[in-house]
């Protein structure tokens, strides 16, 4: 049927004529151009193209750091400076006694009055040595002068000796220590090259220690006298025989230790006999 008879048929019929309705427009198209241009990407133009798949991340290892250097510790003394040589005493009678008399080697010279060398026959069989002068030593530049000087001589002529003639008398240090004290370690090291030097020379046949001081300087032992004294010792290079006994002053402050001086002098005796030493009349 004909459009336009059918048309005027549902007319007549009073039926309404049905017509087909126009598409429905796009919101974009029904967008103004300032909105169309806000949109997001994602609703307007052309789909987005597929990404690319993210190349995987390659983590270079950053190289070690080298540990800093430690800082150079401050020098905050002084260097050292270098030790001086050894002291060598003259090898002759007069030069040993002018080196002794001028010394100045520790502080003891400070103090002094006069130095003490020694006193003797210079080939004496037998050396007594001492601690160190006293006042009346500093006074005079003799050793062994005193109350304590004059029994050491009792004691040597009871076995025919005397440092006159058979006997010489020395002492560890050289200068008074300041009220008699005990001699020092330095100081005695100071003194060391004299000491030696006159055994050197003299070459006794024995040597015959009086008092702890004189005997723990002489061994450099810090053993008590009870100890050392007995033993037979050797001293230096040339292994001189030494032996140990009391003090003259000590025995004068103890005359009950006399019997036991007079066992080691007989002691002393015995072993010069033995040496060949000869005895004074």
């Amino acid at each position: 049927m004909q459009s336009h008879r059918r048309a005027r048929l549902l007319k007549a019929l009073d039926l309404e004529v049905w017509t087909q309705r126009a598409a429905p427009r796009s919101i974009a198209a029904e967008a103004s151009p300032a909105e169309a241009d806000s949109a997001p990407p994602w609703e307007v133009g052309e789909p987005a193209a597929p990404s690319l798949p993210t190349p995987p991340r390659v983590v270079v290892p950053r190289p070690t750091p080298r540990p800093a250097a430690a800082p150079a510790p401050l020098n905050l003394l002084p260097e050292p400076e270098p030790a001086a040589p050894p002291y060598v005493a003259p090898a002759d009678w007069a030069g040993l006694a002018e080196a002794v008399s001028t010394c100045s080697r520790c502080k003891l010279c400070k103090t002094r009055t006069r130095t003490v060398f020694g006193v003797g026959p210079k080939n004496a069989p037998l050396l007594v040595i001492g601690e160190g002068p006293g006042a009346d030593e500093d006074q005079q530049g003799e050793p062994f002068v005193g109350k304590a000087g004059k029994l050491l001589d009792e004691m040597l002529r009871s076995i025919g000796r005397t440092r006159g003639s058979n006997a010489y008398i020395a002492n560890v240090v050289k200068c008074r220590p300041p009220g008699n004290r005990d001699p020092e370690s330095d100081e005695v090291a100071a003194c060391r090259p004299y000491l030696d030097r006159q055994i050197e020379l003299i070459q006794p046949k024995l040597i015959l220690a009086l008092g702890r001081i004189a005997a723990q300087r002489l061994l450099g032992s810090d053993a008590p006298l009870s100890k050392l004294r007995g033993p037979l010792h050797a001293y230096g290079a040339a292994r001189t025989p030494v032996l140990i006994s009391y003090h003259p002053a000590y025995l004068l402050r103890s005359p009950s230790e006399k019997a036991k001086s007079w066992a080691d002098l007989k002691r002393v005796h015995r072993l010069l006999v033995e040496a060949g030493a000869a005895v004074s009349a």
